[in-house]
Parts: structure tokens; C-alpha cells; sequence
């Protein structure tokens, strides 16, 4: 039996165990990113293209054309998010994206078109990517003008297929100004993935253009995600408990989580000049996609950088929040300011804490950003004017104070459940009548996880 699970070409090494399971470490070549996914990586790429073919299929939760909100349903509840606190969500990603000002738009990921419908009138040229084909024809038989859809996954960017549908939305050969990948990451593997994604899409931008990585799950946050989840299940529960029930969520969690430190590490390896600038989440409701979610806006190439005047950071207070505004457009009118070190409301409880959504509105008529600080997504930042915000690639590799892992990865955890099943399947073909061993990955093979 040993010997018939080690010929298996997704493993490495196989050995019996005092207790009589096989332990096997998998091939390394079976969980390759790129630039073509190895097949266990491919096999949890497959799932999520499944799992939403069928939800939007099912299409519970679609209000109309351009408000299918199917598949969109809140972790500690499992019921549908508001329709009006996602309307918001919408209008907040929508202003993001067009206050880059781009013409020709990319986005990898497009699902049911929420942000499509909302985006082209704005634009020259879209062209919309989706692993489910139920959407894909759906949006194509909705005939939207200058747009083009097309099924691909993430990966898959420089196919010939995806260029083709740029070639006939975007213009021949055009590159896009921006490409969007929203609400997408989640789904990721891990960040080996994550890198093959960003490296395709910073090559096909254009230059001056964007890369924007919205709705991120910020892995600095995660222990307090899961402890807001908990409780809010079981508000009774404290202490040991709750840090265990905290640890076992995580470790089971089937969803990517990474901090703005992993993209820095993506970055630092391209050849393209890249300012970074990192988004807070400013929808009213306070729900998970408030309080944990960021949005990340790669500016790409040798324009990226608008502001050549230094910026001047100066300290949150009390008494500064009563007068932003007027304190922001009078100091950047001589130069780039950023206001740092604000204290998210929904994640203090202290005197000065504000919301995101207060901030945005207290400076909605500027040319400003809310936006996370770098060194603790618990807090937040403002600049005036909205490129003021740019950071570099170096300031944020190593940055952060690290309250959190780099990146919670699901995919060794899928392969952890996955091989074991496909080991079985395949002694039940080579030994057919036997009874299969149990099966276990070794718990060292993969050392992607939560780090």
C-alpha cells in the first residue's frame, strides 16, 4: 500500500506509521502557482469556480440586472447583507476606482457585474473575466456597449482568449489603465497565487495606469475578526474558551487573509515602478466588510508618483477632528499633508476615535483619501490631496506592527482534506477489493498556513 500511495505522482513521500495510517508529504509541483497552477492548486481553484457557477445559477439574492447580490451573506449570521449597506459598498468601490480616472478597465473577477453595469458608462472600454460561466454568458447576453466578457480564471490573464476580448473592447494591442480585482483575493489559495495574479496583471497595465486589490481580508486583523464573530454567536463565551474556539476558527478558515507586508514582498521582485497607497473601507454600517476589509491601489510605472512636494504628516487630536476640513485645505494648499495615527472607532474604544464613515464625510468636498496606516490597520489616515497618500514599496516592506500573521494561506489546509481523498480513490483503482489505510499529510510538508 505504502508503496503504491508514494508512486502517486502528487506525492513526494509516503511511510507507514506506528499506528498503521500512511503519512505522505505532497510533490511540490502538485501546489505550483505558476505560471501554470499545479493540479492540487488547480483542484481548489476548480472548487471556488464551482461553488460560484452554482450560486449564481441558483441567483438567490438577485434583485435585477445590475443588483445580483447572490453569494453575498454575512459571516456571523449567514443571512443576506443589507441591500442599502451594500448599495454603499458599491458606491464606495465605483468612487475608488474612477477617482484613478481610467478609460480602459480590466477586471479579473467580475462575478454578477455589480461593478460592471456601474463602471462602463464611464469608460472607453471594459472587458470582464469570471471562472463562472453562468455569469460570464449572462453578462454577455446583456448587451452592454463596449464591453466584453470572457471565462477565464485569475491566472489567466495572458491567454489568447482574454486578449482577444481587449483587442475588440479596448482597441487592438491597447493595454488597459486599470485592472481591477475586487472581492476576489479571497478565494485565492495563498500568496504564491496572489503573486502570480499581481505579476500577470502589473505586466499588462499600462503604464501610468493602476492595479486595484479591493475588499482584502487584512490578516493583521484576523484574531479580532474571528473574536467578533464568535461572540457575536455566543456573546457569553470569554476567556479560554473563546481564544480556543478563535484558534480553531482560524486554523479552519477556508478563505485568504494578507496584509498589505505580502504585497511589498510581490512588489519588491517586479521590474516596474510601483506607489502604493492603502484604502480604508468608509461604508456607514458596521459590519466585517467595514471593519476588516481594505482596499490596496498599486500605481504602476514611471508616472505613478503626482506629488513632488514632500508631505507633512502631522498627529491625530481631539481637537483637529473638529476642524479637518478647514485644517486640511489650508495646509495643503502649500504642501502635501497626511493626518496619521486616527483611531478607528470600530476597532477602539478610546476619547478620539472615529469612524471611517465620519472621516470620509468630513472631508467629501477635498481631494482626499481616507486611508489605513501602514503601521496598524486599527488605525486609520487622511491626505490631502489624495495622491499625498503614496507610499513606496519600501516603506512598507517590514512595515506594520505586525499584530497579525503576513497572510492566513487556506491552501495547505485544503490539501491537508483534499489528498488524503484522492490517495483513497486511487488505492481503490491499483487494489481494487482492499480496504484503503488512513491517509494523513504530515504536518510539516507545508509550511504555508497562518505565518
Amino acid at each position: 500500500m505504502v508503496a503504491l500511495v508514494a508512486a502517486h505522482p502528487w506525492v513526494a513521500e509516503a511511510r507507514l506509521t506506528p499506528g498503521g495510517a500512511i503519512t505522505v508529504r505532497p510533490e511540490p509541483a502538485a501546489t505550483l502557482a505558476g505560471p501554470e497552477p499545479g493540479p492540487l492548486l488547480r483542484e481548489h481553484l476548480d472548487h471556488w469556480s464551482e461553488v460560484y457557477d452554482w450560486v449564481y445559477q441558483e441567483a438567490v439574492g438577485r434583485h435585477s440586472d445590475d443588483l445580483d447580490l447572490s453569494g453575498w451573506r454575512a459571516s456571523d449570521t449567514g443571512q443576506p447583507l443589507p441591500i442599502e449597506h451594500m448599495r454603499e459598498w458599491l458606491a464606495c468601490t465605483v468612487g475608488l476606482v474612477l477617482a484613478q480616472r481610467p478609460r480602459r478597465v480590466l477586471e479579473i473577477g467580475c462575478g454578477t457585474g455589480l461593478l460592471a453595469h456601474r463602471l462602463h458608462p464611464h469608460l472607453h472600454g471594459y472587458v470582464g473575466t469570471d471562472v463562472a460561466q453562468t455569469a460570464v454568458q449572462r453578462l454577455g447576453d446583456a448587451d452592454l456597449p463596449r464591453t466584453a466578457f470572457v471565462q477565464a480564471a485569475a491566472h489567466e490573464t495572458g491567454t489568447a482568449r482574454v486578449r482577444a476580448a481587449m483587442d475588440g473592447a479596448l482597441g487592438r494591442a491597447v493595454a488597459p489603465d486599470c485592472v481591477l480585482l475586487n472581492s476576489v483575493t479571497q478565494c485565492f489559495p495563498g500568496l504564491g497565487y496572489l503573486a502570480e495574479v499581481l505579476r500577470q496583471a502589473l505586466a499588462v497595465v499600462a503604464d501610468g495606469g493602476t492595479v486595484i486589490v479591493g475588499d482584502i481580508r487584512h490578516s493583521d486583523l484576523l484574531t479580532a475578526h474571528f473574536t467578533w464573530l464568535e461572540q457575536a454567536r455566543d456573546p457569553g463565551l470569554g476567556g479560554t474558551d473563546l481564544r480556543n474556539r478563535v484558534r480553531a476558527a482560524i486554523v479552519a478558515d477556508e478563505e485568504l487573509s494578507f496584509s498589505p507586508r505580502a504585497v511589498a514582498a510581490v512588489l519588491a521582485a517586479g521590474d516596474r515602478p510601483v506607489r502604493v497607497s492603502l484604502h480604508a473601507r468608509t461604508m456607514e454600517q458596521d459590519t466585517e466588510l467595514t471593519r476588516y476589509r481594505y482596499d490596496l491601489v498599486l500605481h504602476v510605472g514611471a508616472g505613478s508618483s503626482k506629488v513632488s512636494a514632500p508631505v507633512r504628516t502631522i498627529p491625530w487630536s481631539e481637537q483637529l477632528g473638529a476642524a479637518l476640513a478647514g485644517t486640511l485645505r489650508a495646509a495643503s494648499a502649500d504642501e502635501p499633508i497626511v493626518v496619521s495615527g486616527i483611531p478607528n472607532a470600530l476597532l477602539n474604544d478610546v476619547p478620539t476615535a472615529v469612524t471611517p464613515h465620519a472621516l470620509r464625510h468630513a472631508v467629501r468636498e477635498l481631494d482626499a483619501a481616507v486611508l489605513l496606516d501602514p503601521e496598524d490597520p486599527r488605525l486609520l489616515a487622511v491626505a490631502a490631496p489624495a495622491a499625498g497618500g503614496l507610499l513606496t514599496v519600501e516603506d512598507l516592506v517590514g512595515s506594520g506592527s505586525q499584530i497579525g500573521p503576513e497572510a492566513h494561506e487556506p491552501l495547505a489546509g485544503f490539501v491537508r482534506r483534499r489528498l488524503p481523498e484522492v490517495l483513497r480513490d486511487h488505492l481503490r483503482r491499483q487494489a481494487p477489493g482492499t480496504r484503503p489505510p488512513r491517509i494523513v499529510v504530515a504536518d510539516d510538508s507545508d509550511d504555508r498556513g497562518t505565518r
